[in-house]
């Protein structure tokens, strides 16, 4: 299940998490972003077990935007102990967003 960020809980989900944590920067008039939706909503149930799925609109949320230099949408960022890890920038595509995912599992 893909859990929706804002800023006051952004810290405790991310590193408080037990599992690294991917997160979807998006807006609701994106194009791309409507793209990945749906593909992160499967990740997210194909990867349970491994990782968390979140999503911020960068629209509500511009802090956080800013905070992560996220310049353009969508971005990808996955954090693992809360540090970030790696990202993508741009539609990634099923198989750009598994090859952010299998890094960090690797390392398990």
């Amino acid at each position: 299940m893909v859990q929706l960020l804002t800023v006051d809980d952004f810290d405790d989900v991310v590193s408080g998490s037990d599992r690294p944590v991917l997160v979807d920067f998006y807006a609701e008039w994106c194009g791309p972003c409507k793209a990945a939706a749906p593909i992160l909503d499967d990740l997210s149930d194909d990867y349970a077990d491994d990782l968390a799925v979140a999503k911020i609109d960068v629209d509500d949320q511009p802090e956080l935007a800013k905070r992560f230099d996220v310049l353009s949408i969508p971005t990808v960022i996955l954090f693992n102990e809360g540090e970030e890890v790696d990202r993508k920038i741009g539609f990634g595509g099923r198989a750009g967003y598994e090859e952010l995912i299998k890094k960090v599992i690797a390392e398990k």
